[in-house]
């Protein structure tokens, strides 16, 4: 078995959601040992945090700062950490952890402005550190063999892609203090300008880019609040225009009511068509022009990159978790491979990165800029 890596986080404590997650992720494939953390802003919470995970009390800190430089100081120090706060502390505890020489897993989006991603972009290429951004779905089986079907040629010219991301959690005002999710999500001081926006439009666009391998060059985008009194949008509609004639649509709603997690995108060429829905990840349907829609799951397709992020036989279902894990497994492959000196494992390459990170904030930036103005606007 490959060593182990040496695991921080920030952020995750008690309370929170997206910090269990990543550590059942940094767990499921056994490729890291979480031995530091800085879990809460809040110094009690923090170190109480820590110890119920049995956390030395010498590595329960209770600034992420002073962590950073540190483990940085430490012969035993942390390789990695993981970024599991809301989204105005993602760019300064990110640049604090790259300076000390750390490698960062880091949730979306990169950043609250594009000048702060393309700065911890830079950093990070100065550094020569791994930046690894959890877009979650892109770690699906069936999601990487979309990619490759595009990729071959399956589906033919690519002409219209559609994607939409759908949830209702939001779809009424909550009073503050009730959700920890919900208050800092909408508050644009934590969760900056963006609301749904940022939380899951970048979800869907990343997909989109991911499955198809374009990025749009123009935007027009429609940004609504339907919540009385919210300061952040909760709905969203933009339209795409990409460089090789292909058209796109892109909804985001976190107020649709009856929608638990609906991530779904249809892709249209020439020659055939295919369907994700991200509530039922083990399957994908390809249907040529002429003739029969194909129910492609997980367990039979002949695909190398669905194979790498496959972990149980035919049958069994893989999600969420999973998709999370696989994001975490191919980070584990290029920090082993830049430690020794190697170039990233092939298989290993559909990891997410602050790239892509910039990427989603320059479709954040167009996109409020598109609304404010009213029009079509080109993607910088």
């Amino acid at each position: 078995m490959t060593r182990r890596l040496s695991l921080g986080m920030v952020g995750g404590g008690q309370g929170a959601f997206i910090g269990a997650v990543h550590r059942l992720a940094a767990r499921m494939d056994d490729h890291y040992e979480l031995l530091a953390a800085a879990l809460s802003a809040d110094p009690a919470n923090a170190r109480a945090s820590a110890l119920a995970l049995g956390l030395d009390p010498a590595r329960a800190y209770e600034d992420y700062a002073k962590m950073a430089q540190a483990e940085a100081a430490r012969p035993d120090g942390i390789e990695v950490v993981a970024i599991t706060t809301p989204n105005h502390l993602h760019a300064p505890v990110a640049r604090a952890f790259l300076e000390a020489g750390i490698h960062v897993i880091c949730d979306k989006p990169l950043a609250l402005t594009l000048a702060e991603g393309e700065e911890l972009a830079r950093l990070a290429r100065q550094q020569r550190r791994l930046f690894a951004l959890t877009h979650t779905y892109s770690g699906y089986p069936m999601v990487r063999h979309a990619r490759e079907l595009v990729a071959a040629g399956e589906l033919g010219e690519l002409r219209y892609v559609q994607v939409e991301y759908l949830q209702d959690w939001l779809a009424n005002p909550i009073p503050p203090g009730q959700n920890k999710q919900a208050d800092w999500r909408a508050d644009p001081a934590r969760a900056g300008r963006a609301g749904c926006l940022g939380d899951i439009g970048t979800h869907a666009y990343q997909l989109a880019a991911f499955i198809t391998g374009q990025l749009p060059s123009e935007l027009a985008a429609e940004l609504h609040s339907f919540v009385p009194g919210r300061l952040v949008d909760d709905h969203l509609q933009v339209w795409l225009r990409y460089p090789n004639g292909m058209r796109g649509s892109l909804n985001a709603s976190q107020v649709a009511s009856g929608e638990e997690n609906r991530l779904q995108i249809r892709l249209y060429g020439d020659k055939a068509s295919l369907i994700f829905r991200q509530e039922e990840p083990n399957a994908l349907w390809l249907t040529p022009i002429g003739g029969a829609s194909q129910r492609l799951t997980r367990g039979r397709v002949e695909s190398a990159a669905a194979r790498h992020a496959s972990r149980v036989p035919a049958g069994h279902p893989e999600g969420y978790l999973e998709a999370f894990a696989q994001l975490y497994t191919d980070a584990a492959l290029q920090i082993h491979a830049l430690a020794a000196g190697l170039a990233p494992p092939p298989e290993s390459l559909a990891l997410t990165t602050v790239e892509d990170g910039v990427a989603g904030m320059r479709f954040i930036e167009a996109s409020l800029a598109s609304h404010a103005a009213g029009r079509w606007l080109k993607i910088s």
